[in-house]
């Protein structure tokens, strides 16, 4: 399992992409995808709602269990992406590319967020 470097990660398996004009993309890593399974739904946060870090943002169901989507940053959500409420496949086949989940405009970033090389001892653990 490859953690993108350029990214970075939430205890609770979230990836943050780097901001681009103030805004990153959130989504699951590969390590969550293939803990949950098959994604089946996805409760994602609408444009417009304000995201706090740390806080449940949305929903992931699989054929094994619901599991809380947990925003990694505080901001104000600016896209959702529709293909992953279409498919949400595409969680699971792409976790790092066409199966990001939302993208939000940054107010505050936790200082816990870890680099891949982090993230990949933490989840080694």
């Amino acid at each position: 399992m490859s953690n993108p470097q350029t990214m970075r990660y939430s205890k609770e398996h979230e990836w943050l992409s780097a901001a681009e004009d103030g805004v990153s993309t959130v989504g699951i890593t590969e390590f969550a995808a293939n803990a949950l399974g098959d994604v089946v739904y996805a409760q994602l946060p609408e444009v417009g709602d304000t995201v706090t870090a740390g806080d449940a943002c949305g929903e992931l169901e699989s054929t094994k269990s619901v599991s809380e989507l947990y925003a990694p940053v505080t901001g104000e959500v600016t896209e959702i992406n529709q293909e992953v409420v279409d498919d949400p496949a595409l969680v699971n086949s792409a976790p790092f590319e066409g199966g990001w989940l939302f993208k939000v405009r940054v107010t505050e970033e936790p200082e816990d967020l870890m680099s891949a090389d982090e993230y990949t001892a933490f989840t080694a653990g």
